[in-house]
């Protein structure tokens, strides 16, 4: 049975990398999707395990040879997803998270609708904006950017199947694994197993 492709996105300092952390720690058969990008890389960051961190000509390179299920150019930088990764991982059973902002996420809804989306809210703009003034990873002006983006992004919250608001870390963590879990369930993702059980059930054995 091939797996499922879970889409999570937030507007910037909306925590869905932690979130995404939480989950991939503590549940079996879920793989991340590793994207592309040309933005810098952060402190503390690994090139490979938070992103591949490439120059603008690489990126424009694997575009042109379509390694890319979506990509976007967002505050200013270029994000791709790998179209070869993500494939190989449901091939082989295991559900993958992608970590993608908005405007990817609805980019790689058209191009899989059997995807399952999730948005992650934050409980309100105060907190986004303390969360990305305390986090010091920006220049003001990007913070300023992200900042203005988010009112757009959050507005989008209604094209996604799924909500999690994230003010709570416990609790928005185990509701994101409850519906990862839940997807799994259901009738149409199990119709192998479900064939194999039915054909059990022969009256002749009786």
């Amino acid at each position: 049975m091939k797996g499922n492709l879970i889409i999570i996105s937030s507007p910037s300092g909306g925590g869905k990398g932690t979130l995404i952390k939480e989950v991939l720690s503590s549940t079996a058969g879920i793989g991340y999707s590793v994207s592309y990008t040309t933005r810098p890389m952060r402190e503390g960051e690994a090139d490979g395990r938070d992103y591949f961190f490439v120059t603008a000509g690489v990126f424009e390179s694997l575009i042109e040879t379509g390694e890319f299920l979506e990509y976007a150019s967002v505050h200013g930088n270029y994000y791709g997803t790998s179209r070869s990764q993500v494939e190989r991982e449901i091939n082989d059973g295991r559900d993958v998270i992608l970590e993608i902002d908005v405007q990817g996420a609805l980019n790689v809804m058209r191009a899989a609708p059997e995807a399952v989306s999730i948005f992650i809210l934050p409980p309100s703009f105060e907190v986004l904006r303390e969360r990305l003034t305390t986090r010091a990873t920006e220049t003001a002006e990007n913070l300023s950017l992200r900042l203005k983006n988010s009112f757009g992004e959050v507005a989008l919250f209604d094209r996604f199947q799924y909500a999690v608001i994230n003010d709570d870390r416990t609790k928005a963590t185990d509701e994101l694994r409850t519906i990862i879990l839940a997807e799994r369930l259901k009738r149409d993702r199990q119709t192998e197993a479900i064939r194999v059980i039915l054909d059990s059930f022969d009256i002749s054995k009786l």
